[in-house]
């Protein structure tokens, strides 16, 4: 009979040739490829996930294939000026992507795993290689790829809805005057892919005069553009039945809240008359009143405060007429100039908005041109709200 010692012998012996089995088992069958390769990269084991995933026969990649070998054509110059190269200075490497080809042409999205063994005298002896299927992880790469492109085409399609809707608002050019210089400038907040509220128009009345008028409709988007086409075309209609500034903006006011009794706007509408001085009759619903600089003077306020438009049934609005005389300027503008805050928090404020006036030369255009441009530069180029001002001058 066994004595006990060559029971317990047996036993270990059958419990280390179990394991080395589940080793051996584990290795060929475990859920990603395995591969090793002498230092030049001839393959010198495999197993068999890796030559099920591909297709490939033992015989036929065991010391007749290098690594690289199994790599597409991209995947093969990659481990040549990368993966080699790290693999001789680092010793390792992490999660590279490649492709392993397939014998039926097939292409698998791997990512590499691999480490150098060195023996006791410091020179590579192995180089083992785990792979990981990463099929599905390059699905859903692609369909993060494909999902950025949409919304960026989505997001180039709303900024140009933006800009062509935003120009139907506003006049692409101001209209040629005799006897009166108009410049007009229009700023969109920040990358322009929202419809602002601002606007602005310049048109001849029937009898003969010209109508200015700039506004700023609250909020942003497709609703504020209703109201803002509502009050340009509402302004326009109202200017042909009756010259006075004060009944144009009441017709306004009347309109906005009878169709749109959850907006309002601000406004301010001057009627010019170029033949008698010129002479420029203004009236504010709501509004920050237009800036009149002379020559030799301080620029200051024309018009007296009236009320917001599209709140209350009865506005009360005031007209006040003035001659601009030689050199003169008057500017109307909305509250995205003096609103503009820099960095610090300070505000651009119409005290600032006043000095640049006073010292700036030039023509109507240039004008309102500097003006603009002077708030955006203090914003440091990013406007958080729409700037829209026009500028008359006598010439």
């Amino acid at each position: 009979m066994p004595s006990c010692e060559d029971t317990e012998l047996s036993t270990e012996a059958f419990l280390d040739a179990l394991l080395d089995d589940d080793v051996e088992d584990l290795y060929e069958n475990a859920p990603c490829g395995y591969l090793s390769t002498s230092p030049d990269g001839t393959v010198i084991k495999v197993n068999g996930t890796f030559l099920t995933w591909t297709g490939h026969d033992r015989r036929e990649v065991v010391g007749r294939k290098r690594f690289a070998d199994l790599l597409s054509a991209g995947g093969r110059i990659f481990y040549e000026t990368h993966i080699a190269p790290m693999l001789r200075m680092q010793d390792r490497v992490r999660e590279i992507a490649v492709e392993v080809l397939c014998t039926d042409g097939r292409r698998i999205p791997v990512l590499v795993n691999a480490v150098v063994k060195r023996g006791a005298d410091g020179e590579p002896q192995v180089v083992r290689i785990a792979l990981f299927d990463a099929t599905e992880r390059r699905a859903y790469e692609q369909e993060l790829l494909l999902a950025r492109k949409r919304a960026e085409e989505s997001e180039a399609r709303a900024q140009e809805l933006a800009r062509t809707l935003q120009a139907s608002l506003i006049p692409p050019h101001p209209p040629t005057i005799p006897g009166l210089q108009v410049g007009a400038a229009y700023r969109p907040a920040g990358a322009g892919d929202e419809v602002g509220g601002d606007f602005y128009d310049v048109f001849q009345t029937r009898d003969g005069a010209w109508a200015v008028v700039l506004g700023d409709v609250c909020g942003k988007g497709v609703h504020a553009a209703t109201v803002t086409a509502l009050a340009r075309y509402t302004v326009r209609a109202a200017a042909m039945q009756d010259p006075s500034p004060a009944s144009v903006l009441r017709a306004l006011n009347e309109a906005i809240v009878r169709q749109h009794p959850d907006r309002y706007c601000t406004a301010v509408y001057a009627r010019v008359e170029p033949d008698a001085g010129p002479a420029v009759t203004v009236c504010v619903g709501g509004h920050l009143p237009p800036l009149l600089a002379r020559p030799g003077a301080e620029p200051e306020p024309i018009g007296r405060e009236g009320t917001l438009l599209g709140i209350f049934d009865d506005v009360e609005l005031h007209e006040v007429r003035v001659s601009l005389g030689p050199g003169a300027s008057l500017v109307l503008f909305t509250d995205g100039i003096t609103e503009a805050r820099a960095r610090d928090g300070a505000f651009f404020g119409e005290a600032r908005l006043r000095q640049a006036l006073a010292t700036m030369t030039g023509d109507a255009a240039e004008v309102a041109d500097l003006l603009a441009s002077a708030a955006v530069d203090f914003q440091s180029g990013d406007p958080r709200d729409d700037i829209a001002l026009v500028v008359l001058q006598p010439g």
